[in-house]
C-alpha cells in the first residue's frame, strides 16, 4: 500500500520542533477538548429508529459499492445485529464499483492465504477504519475525539471525520447511527504497521512480528447465540500481543506515543553480519541457533524505542532517552557511570536521529536511518562488575579461612565512598605460607569481544585506620581464565605475569588485557566465563608481601574503552 499520503496529513497534525519531522498527531494523543458534553440537548437524530444499520445501506441506492463489500466480508451479518456501532458510510462517490470489486478480490486473497480476519488489510484499513463502537452523534458543539474499530483516533466534528467531510449526519437506527461520506478516511498507520508496509523495513518488521501471538477476547467480540451450550460469536475478536513489544516499546498501540529508529534492510543486514560473533553460543546451550539468532537482533533494535512521555520536546533535543535506559535512581543503586541507552544530542551530526527519513504515523513517528549511529558501546557492549562479596559470582576459593570474611567501610574511615558498596572480602591464608586461589564467576560475556580485566583491591586500613603491620604489604599473583569451547568443554588460559597491588590506597589493577572469549555466556544464568585470582608469594616473600587477599570487585570492560 501506498504510505505517500502521510506527508499530506500535516495539517492535521502539530509542527516540531526538530527540522524535518513532524509531531505526534492529535488524533493519536487523543487530548483533543471534547464539546460534546451537552450533546443530549444538541443532538438533532433523525426519528427513523427502525431497521438496522445494515438493512439501512442495503436499501440506500448511493451505497451500493460500500453494501457489496459489507456483504462480501461478513460486515452486513455484524451490523445487521445488536451491538451498537455508529458508520461512516463511503457513498458510491466515494466508492467506485471497481474499487469495491479490488477490494473483495484482496479480502479474499488474503482470507485464502489464511490471514486472520483484523489482520486482513480490506478490514482493517477500509471498514474498520469507517466503523467505531458506540453511537457518535453530532452537533454544533462537536469536537471529540473517537476511537474506531481498528483503534485509529480520529477527529470528529459537525462537519467532518478526520478531515473527510459529512454528507449526512445522525441517521438513527436500532444499532446505531449512519453518516454518509463521499470520500474515504484515510487509514493511517502506527509505528509497527508502517514497518510491515514499508519494503525498505520488513527486515526489522519480520523479527519484531515473530513475537505477534493472537489472544481471544470475549468482552470485544459479539455474541450471536448459545448452540450445544457453547456461545457462537458473530464477530469473534482477538487482541494482538507482542512479549518483545511490551518489554521495549508499545509501537502497536494507538494509546502510547513513540519514536522508533529503524534500520533500514541493507543496513540490517549489515549489522547482523557485525553483530553476530558477538553471541556465538556454545553448541552445548539449549536452543543456541535460536538464541543466536534473537541476541543477534535484539542487540541491534533493543535501544531505538523512544517514549514520547519520558522524552518531552525540550530534554529531547539534548538527549534521547531509550526505553531500556536505567533511571538515575537504578544507576545509582547499580553504581552505574556511564548512561547506557542515552544517546546525547540526537539530531546534531553524527546523532543518531541526524539524516533519517521521518515518517510521521498515528502514535508517533518512525526515523528511517541508511546509516546506523547507535553504537554497540552504548547498549550492550557494557562494562560488567562482579562484586567479591556477592556469594553468586563466588566460584571456588582454595586455602583461605572459610567462612569468607566481609568487611563494611564505615562512613568514619578515608576510603568510605571509594570502596563499591562500601563493603568488600577478606580472604585469610589457612595457614602462614597457604597461597589462597579465589575463583569468580564473570556473567554476560560476548564472545570475539575484546576484553580488559581489572581487579580492585582494598588496603588493610579501609576495616581498621590502625592497622600497620600489613599497610606495606603488596599481594603478589597471577591470573587464570576459564571458559568454553564451542563443544561446552572448559578450556584455560594462564597468565604468567606475576602482578602487585599498591596496598596503601583502592588500587585497580589490570590483571588480563585485550582478551576475547570464543563463546559467549551473554543472558545465560549459568557464567561460563570465570576468572581465578591465585597468590604466588613464596615463603621467603611473606615478611615483605602478603597472602590475604582483599578485594573490592571485578571489572571486566571492553578493551576499546580502556585505550
Amino acid at each position: 500500500m501506498d504510505y505517500s499520503f502521510l506527508n499530506e496529513v500535516r495539517k492535521y497534525i502539530l509542527p516540531s520542533p526538530f527540522g524535518r519531522g513532524w509531531g505526534v498527531g492529535l488524533l493519536a494523543l487523543g487530548l483533543l477538548v471534547s464539546c460534546t458534553d451537552d450533546w443530549d440537548t444538541h443532538y438533532d437524530a433523525s426519528t427513523n429508529d427502525s431497521g438496522t444499520l445494515w438493512q439501512a445501506i442495503k436499501a440506500d441506492n448511493s451505497m451500493k459499492n460500500f453494501a457489496h463489500v459489507l456483504e462480501a466480508t461478513g460486515y452486513d451479518v455484524l451490523l445487521d445485529g445488536s451491538q451498537t456501532y455508529t458508520v461512516f458510510a463511503p457513498t458510491d462517490v466515494a466508492l467506485s464499483a471497481a474499487q469495491a470489486d479490488s477490494l473483495i478480490a484482496e479480502y479474499k486473497k488474503q482470507e485464502a492465504a489464511g490471514t486472520r480476519t483484523n489482520d486482513n488489510t480490506v478490514v482493517r484499513q477500509f471498514l474498520q477504519n469507517h466503523i467505531a463502537l458506540f453511537r457518535h452523534p453530532v452537533s454544533s458543539l462537536t469536537n471529540d475525539s473517537i476511537k474506531l474499530l481498528n483503534s485509529k483516533y480520529a477527529l470528529l466534528t459537525d462537519k467532518a471525520l478526520a478531515g473527510t467531510a459529512l454528507k449526512s449526519t445522525n441517521a438513527l437506527y436500532n444499532n446505531g447511527l449512519l453518516f454518509a461520506i463521499d470520500s474515504q478516511v484515510t487509514y493511517f498507520p502506527n509505528v509497527f504497521e508502517y514497518l510491515g508496509h514499508d519494503p525498505e523495513l520488513d527486515s526489522v518488521y519480520q523479527f519484531l512480528n515473530s513475537y505477534s501471538i493472537y489472544e481471544f477476547n470475549d468482552a470485544k467480540s459479539v455474541p450471536g447465540g448459545i448452540v450445544d451450550g457453547m456461545t457462537i460469536y458473530l464477530d469473534s475478536v482477538s487482541d494482538l500481543h507482542n512479549s518483545f513489544l511490551t518489554k521495549f516499546g508499545l509501537i502497536n498501540s494507538e494509546d502510547s506515543t513513540y519514536w522508533m529508529l529503524c534500520p533500514t534492510n541493507s543496513e540490517w543486514s549489515r549489522l547482523v553480519q557485525e553483530y553476530e560473533p558477538y553471541f556465538n553460543y556454545p553448541r552445548a546451550v539449549s536452543k543456541r541457533d535460536s538464541m543466536v539468532y534473537a541476541s543477534t537482533r535484539q542487540a541491534i533494535i533493543a535501544g531505538a524505542f523512544f517514549n514520547r512521555t519520558l522524552n518531552p520536546d525540550v530534554a529531547f533535543q539534548d538527549s534521547a532517552v531509550s526505553t531500556q535506559a536505567p533511571s538515575l535512581k537504578a544507576r545509582q543503586q547499580l553504581e552505574q557511570d556511564y548512561p547506557y541507552y542515552t544517546y546525547f544530542k540526537p539530531f546534531a551530526q553524527g546523532g543518531i536521529f541526524y539524516d533519517t527519513d521521518d515518517i510521521v504515523c498515528s502514535n508517533g513517528h518512525v526515523r528511517k536511518s541508511s546509516h546506523w549511529s547507535i553504537s554497540p558501546y552504548d547498549t550492550f557492549a557494557q562494562t560488567v562488575k562482579v562484586e567479591a562479596e556477592n556469594i553468586l559470582y563466588q566460584d571456588t576459593i582454595i586455602n583461605a579461612v572459610d567462612p569468607v570474611i566481609v568487611r563494611e567501610v564505615t562512613s568514619d574511615n578515608q576510603f568510605y565512598g571509594h570502596i563499591s558498596g562500601n563493603t568488600y572480602v577478606e580472604l585469610e591464608p589457612e595457614t602462614a605460607t597457604a597461597q589462597i586461589t579465589a575463583t569468580f564467576r564473570l556473567p554476560n560475556m560476548l564472545s570475539n569481544m575484546s576484553y580488559d580485566i581489572y581487579g580492585v583491591f582494598v588496603p588493610a586500613t579501609a576495616y581498621n585506620p590502625l592497622e600497620t603491620k600489613e599497610i606495606t604489604k603488596p599481594n603478589i599473583m597471577r591470573s587464570t581464565l576459564y571458559y568454553s569451547d564451542q563443544n561446552g568443554r572448559e578450556a584455560q588460559q594462564r597468565f604468567n605475569k606475576s602482578i602487585t597491588n599498591d596496598p596503601a590506597k583502592v588500587d585497580t589493577v589490570l590483571l588480563v588485557e585485550a582478551f576475547s572469549f570464543p563463546t559467549c555466556s551473554y543472558a545465560l544464568n549459568d557464567a561460563t566465563a570465570k576468572i581465578a585470582i591465585r597468590s604466588v608469594v613464596t615463603a621467603r616473600q611473606t615478611s615483605t608481601n602478603t597472602h590475604t587477599f582483599r578485594i573490592d570487585c571485578i571489572i571486566v570492560k571492553p578493551h576499546e574503552l580502556s585505550e
